[in-house]
């Protein structure tokens, strides 16, 4: 759990209804990072709709039937049987885009933290809180980074 992104989510409001753009953006910024954990093209393919429409360059019919596919990728993965675990990140992966496409920010951020450690380390290294504080860190720095850089937000800080 990453105690201080928690806490900025909750004092920018992250769960708020109006703030959905700036949850899509979040969750797009997380997984964007482990993009080379993804093994599904179509898994590949939902990412890259997250971004059309994070660009305002898809429209929300096709969106909405993204987060649908996004969902049933993500519960339909079949992991690795491989001993080095880059399967069990795939999984992770998959699962951080159906929650960053699905506006659960938080939880996409929790996903793609746990993929990058599992891949670099395996087993062993998700059992070891220091592992995860390197993607904790960038994630708290890109929340704070989109809050003072989106329009909406940017004019709240300097009220």
């Amino acid at each position: 759990m990453n105690e201080a992104l928690e806490l900025l989510a909750s004092e920018v409001g992250l769960s708020a209804p109006d703030n959905a753009p700036l949850r899509l953006a979040f969750g797009y910024a997380c997984v964007s990072r482990i993009e080379q954990l993804l093994e599904e093209p179509e898994v590949i393919r939902c990412l890259q709709l997250l971004d059309e429409y994070v660009n305002g360059a898809l429209d929300e019919a096709s969106f909405r039937q993204s987060q649908v596919d996004a969902d049933r990728l993500a519960n339909q993965h079949r992991g690795s049987k491989s001993i080095d675990g880059c399967g069990h990140a795939a999984v992770s992966a998959s699962y951080a885009v159906a929650n960053a496409i699905n506006g659960r920010a938080l939880q996409a951020a929790s996903y793609a933290a746990y993929a990058t450690v599992y891949a670099a380390g395996g087993y062993g290294a998700v059992a070891q809180r220091e592992a995860f504080e390197p993607e904790f860190r960038w994630q708290l720095a890109a929340l704070q980074a989109l809050v003072t850089t989106m329009p909406m937000y940017a004019q709240r800080q300097s009220s």
